[in-house]
């Protein structure tokens, strides 16, 4: 799934400390990335009283409402039709980022409020089913300087950062071609991924690796998690 890592306890927090019921109550709000592993942020939301609350996914799950991608969002469902669009634990399972981070912005509405929490530097591997960026204070800044951020805060227990930021209107979307995010495949910042990359991503952090956890002893996967960290 696009959002499959667990929503941790600080990301329930920071969403219940950061959304309000003037927000969230009688408006439409959208999850990117919905499926409910190990805890959501949707309880938190609908005890606000939205109008209503629309999870999307790229197959189906518990939280589930639609199966749609992120980067399929604007043509599903037109700009501007979302007052509140929330995103946990997603963006650095999409390859294409920068299409992401675009629809999310394009489904909002002007003055709407978009939240998203996902990894930093120092998280490990966690392929659902690829694992590809990670994303720092510095970098949420530059990729919403078009908006108005509201709140921005690190997570130390597991690596991570917490966005909440407001579409100003006018809205006029900065480019993102520019920006290089740290690769947790290639273990560098870079500006995209490769199919060389993607393909790495595939076996040796994929299949590969799950067969040798199994067969494989102690002191073989110890090499192999120093070579794939």
């Amino acid at each position: 799934m696009e959002g499959e890592f667990m929503c941790t306890a600080e990301s329930y927090l920071f969403a219940k400390n950061h959304l309000s019921e003037q927000e969230i109550r009688g408006k439409k709000v959208i999850e990117a990335g919905s499926t409910n592993v190990n805890g959501s942020v949707r309880v938190v939301v609908e005890d606000l009283k939205p109008l209503s609350y629309w999870g999307i996914d790229i197959a189906n799950g518990p939280g589930v409402d639609e199966i749609c991608g992120v980067t399929e969002l604007v043509e599903r469902f037109g700009k501007e039709s979302f007052d509140v669009v929330i995103s946990t634990e997603l963006l650095e399972h999409v390859r294409d980022w920068r299409t992401a981070i675009s629809n999310l912005k394009r489904i909002l509405k002007p003055n709407g409020v978009l939240l998203i929490t996902t990894r930093s530097i120092g998280f490990g591997y966690h392929g659902y089913p690829y694992d590809f960026w990670r994303y720092e204070e510095e970098d949420m800044q530059t990729i919403f300087s078009d908006f108005t951020i509201q709140a921005l805060q690190k997570e130390h227990i597991s690596p991570g950062v917490f966005l909440k930021a407001r579409k100003p209107d006018p809205f006029t979307e900065n480019s993102m071609e520019l920006v290089n995010l740290y690769s947790i495949i290639r273990r560098k910042r870079c500006n995209n991924i490769t199919e060389l990359d993607f393909l790495f991503a595939k076996t040796i952090k994929g299949p590969i690796h799950r067969l040798a956890s199994r067969v494989l002893p102690v002191w073989a996967k110890a090499a192999i998690k120093r070579l794939i960290a």
